[in-house]
């Protein structure tokens, strides 16, 4: 059986709710439902999609990075999002973070999330060619 590593990212929610940020098995790494979080643990630029998108990517690539993956190796992305009529700031954040290797993605509007001013939540599979670090 493979290692299995885990990534925290100290998002207040994931000691409260039992989860981590990333999980590796081998190859596969699955990165949670990540929402735009500044280093205080406080929502970053409440109100702006696409600046809320690509912070969720900085907080994926961290957790990547954590368990010896890279942005690059994501083969799926999820885009959870408030207001799917802002799916153009949206996507031009993940097409700047992916166009040079973009993965399967899917996004769909949903509800709510955990606070009202997080407006975009992105959940990330990934696949990593060769042997565990």
């Amino acid at each position: 059986m493979s290692e299995i590593r885990r990534a925290y990212s100290g998002a207040p929610w994931e000691s409260k709710v039992g989860y981590c940020r990333a999980v590796r098995a081998g190859p596969h790494v699955w990165v949670t439902g990540t929402v735009a979080l500044d280093d205080a643990g406080n929502a970053f630029a409440p109100g702006d999609a696409g600046a809320q998108a690509a912070r969720c990517f900085e907080i994926i690539a961290k957790a990547l990075g954590d368990v010896g993956a890279d942005i690059s190796d994501v083969v799926r992305t999820r885009m959870f999002v408030t207001d799917i009529s802002r799916w153009e700031e949206i996507g031009a954040a993940h097409g700047a973070v992916f166009r040079d290797h973009p993965p399967a993605t899917t996004m769909v509007q949903v509800s709510s999330f955990i606070g009202p001013e997080f407006l975009v939540e992105v959940e990330a599979d990934a696949f990593v060619s060769g042997e565990m670090e």
